[in-house]
């Protein structure tokens, strides 16, 4: 256990609790995160094993307010509604927490889960996050998604029933797509979209079921000429229905963007719960990495053993500080406070960056500097590895 005492940091936006289910029904094809199938699960020992690590990391950041809990996965609307409920109720009785907590379960659009929807309004989840993918079944099931278009847009109208705010993801770039087929599914989903949609672009990753596919040219994405004219596709349509881009691949009415997800993009603290679930806590005026095991059953037995599953914290010097948050910062339309980025690195942007590079970036036109913010141009965003690998050399 981390034995040292909390430390408020500088300007922290927000304290989050991500809770990690590493479970699903089947595993995408396109999917690298830490998910697992398994027949039978143990909710009543995965639910004490959730508690007990919290407890873990409660114990470390004694006094601390939380402003959001995030169940990710995996798919964690197959977890017991109780579950929730527990570890929602731990965190009230472990931490303070912050007025309008919110509470964002991810989850699957097919017809059994939609129907526990009401049980975890009940536990306290006030926000979901549907993965739907695509709107035609043809994709669907490229996407290896266990549901078609009428469940997963009948699942959404649920959503906006229960939850006081729901949003939902879609990926691009899919293999023979045309910018006029995107523009009409995007279109199709502004039809349900109220305040929040995720648009990732498909990537191969090693590890995935595509990763050989693709290796052997028998899967075959969108070229980049074309994966960019699909990109800008997305922000002048979503733009025009008034969800702007607050983050590379997110889009949001003002007011609505993921609380959540803004503490990581913002370089907030948060504490990772769950097999392979990372953290970022700031105690004692130093930034520590968490990490928790991988797998499902090494992490519980080494719960069972030690109180949680994580390795030991690693110290993030003030270099890899800067980094992370640029990295993260530049994602966002607003950019990177310049009074931040000295505060976690004790120097300023300047001393950080290749200045020439810096030059180079802002006369392109791919980054915009104020006297406060270091900001991605759209065009920035859209190249934001190329950005960032000529930034931080």
């Amino acid at each position: 256990m981390l034995q040292v005492t909390p430390h408020p940091g500088f300007g922290i936006p927000g304290f989050a609790v991500y809770v990690h289910w590493p479970f699903c029904k089947s595993k995408c094809p396109y999917c690298d995160f830490n998910s697992h199938v398994r027949e039978r699960i143990d909710q009543e020992r995965w639910r004490a094993a959730l508690l007990r690590e919290l407890d873990h990391y409660a114990d470390a950041t004694a006094g601390r307010t939380v402003t959001s809990i995030f169940f990710g996965g995996g798919t964690p609307s197959l977890m017991e509604p109780a579950t929730a409920a527990a570890l929602v109720e731990r965190v009230a009785e472990r931490w303070s927490v912050a007025p309008g907590l919110e509470i964002t379960l991810e989850a699957n659009p097919t017809s059994v889960e939609a129907e526990r929807f009401q049980a975890f309004r009940s536990a306290g989840v006030n926000r979901v996050s549907l993965g739907i993918q695509a709107l035609n079944d043809t994709d669907l099931r490229f996407l290896g998604r266990q549901h078609d278009a009428a469940e997963a847009m009948g699942a959404v109208e649920l959503a906006a029933k229960t939850f006081d705010r729901f949003s939902f993801d879609l990926i691009y770039a899919r293999p023979g797509q045309t910018v006029a087929a995107w523009e009409a599914e995007l279109k199709r989903a502004l039809d349900y979209a109220v305040g929040h949609l995720s648009v990732y672009q498909l990537t191969i990753e090693e590890g995935t079921a595509f990763f050989p596919l693709h290796a052997r040219g028998e899967l075959v994405l969108p070229d980049e000429d074309l994966a960019g004219d699909l990109y800008e596709a997305t922000q002048t349509l979503l733009n025009a229905a008034g969800l702007p881009a607050y983050e590379i691949s997110n889009h949001a009415r003002p007011g609505e963007e993921s609380r959540h997800n803004l503490t990581y993009w913002r370089y907030g603290d948060y504490v990772g719960i769950g097999p392979g679930a990372h953290g970022r806590l700031t105690l004692e005026g130093e930034k520590f990495a968490t990490r928790a095991h991988r797998a499902p059953e090494i992490w519980l037995d080494r719960v069972a053993r030690n109180g949680h599953g994580a390795h030991a914290p690693e110290p993030v010097d003030t270099d890899a500080r800067a980094s992370e948050l640029l990295m993260m910062g530049l994602r966002l339309r607003d950019g990177v406070a310049l009074d931040r980025l000295a505060a976690e690195s004790g120097r300023d942007l300047d001393a950080l960056v290749d200045p020439n590079a810096l030059k180079r970036l802002t006369d392109g036109g791919f980054l915009e500097r104020t006297p406060t913010h270091l900001r991605a141009t759209e065009a920035g965003r859209q190249r934001l590895n190329a950005v960032l690998g000529m930034l931080l050399g």
